[in-house]
């Protein structure tokens, strides 16, 4: 009976140190920019997170025999009200691991937040510090620094492609990472947020540019006004039948890669409405993940296989 106890304890504990994932704060302390210096705490419930006290990456890592060299950020969704940190952050970065993949949950700041300046800049202003961590990271973290991307669903989705479209850096707080590119090498959109006009989520569109957005703001945050021909390779998966956010605002973002001769891809399901997720998903929609790696081998940012 003791031993069964011992071993009972040991599991446990390995247990406890799979799950546990060190979060790295993205602004040491009086260099965050665009804060009015509200200190503010987590407010979590039900698996989503309304305030961001700290904004930061929880950070998983893949075993050092299955790393095959490249890393995402993972931008959750929740309508620019909340973070689904679950369901659109920490499975798909177990998953993105089971590629060999590293994977950083973002916990980015929300408009609403009472901290901000400028309520549109902040979740921006941390996916592009998240990316500058990692590549500064690369060598220790055994990552390629031309191997990082992002990912993000829904209003994460408008985020992640913010951050592969925006020209300027709004990070740079004058410290060591100023010189290092916030760019991603390559983004993965699932039922994403892209138009702030026409096709534009409501919720999101309110919570992201406030009640009365002007025009420049609106075309300065429609993603795919903001593609070049230096833009990442996307891969983009929807639903035909997502109420919630049209599939138009998938469409217009690859039109205009496609225009850019930005090498992507685009899967428009007909099933799955605005809640395709990793697993359980219906009919031909289940296939995205599978889509999605083959997507990262053929375009050269993981390999196949490994060569040991």
């Amino acid at each position: 009976m003791e031993h069964m106890k011992v071993i009972l304890t040991l599991l446990l504990l390995w247990a406890g140190a799979l799950s546990a994932q060190e979060f790295i704060p993205l602004w040491s302390r009086g260099k965050m920019p665009n804060t009015k210096g509200v200190k503010l705490k987590d407010s979590i419930a039900n698996e989503r997170i309304y305030q961001v006290g700290t904004p930061g990456i929880y950070s998983f890592f893949p075993s050092s025999q299955d790393n095959k060299g490249a890393a995402v950020v993972i931008c959750p969704g929740g309508g620019y009200e909340r973070l689904a940190y679950v369901i659109s952050g920490t499975q798909l970065a177990k998953w993105f691991n089971t590629m060999g993949i590293s994977a950083f949950v973002l916990n980015y700041r929300l408009p609403n937040s009472p901290d901000l300046n400028e309520r549109e800049k902040g979740a921006l202003q941390d996916a592009q510090r998240a990316i500058k961590i990692i590549r500064s990271n690369a060598e220790k973290w055994g990552i390629k620094t031309d191997k990082i991307g992002i990912q993000g669903s829904s209003a994460g989705g408008h985020l992640a492609s913010m951050a592969g479209t925006f020209n300027d850096d709004i990070s740079s707080i004058g410290d060591a990472l100023d010189n290092v590119s916030a760019r991603p090498d390559f983004m993965i959109l699932v039922s994403p947020v892209i138009d702030m006009g026409k096709f534009a989520h409501k919720g999101s569109l309110k919570n992201l540019l406030g009640e009365k957005p002007t025009a420049e703001q609106i075309v300065k945050y429609s993603a795919q006004l903001q593609v070049t021909a230096t833009t990442a390779p996307c891969f983009i998966v929807d639903a035909f039948n997502d109420k919630s956010v049209d599939p138009h605002n998938s469409l217009l973002f690859y039109q205009a890669l496609l225009e850019h001769k930005v090498v992507s891809s685009l899967h428009i399901f007909p099933q799955g409405g605005h809640a395709i997720a990793l697993r359980n998903n219906p009919g031909s929609a289940e296939m995205w993940t599978e889509l999605c790696e083959r997507w990262l081998i053929e375009m050269g940012f993981i390999p196949e296989n490994i060569t040991k």
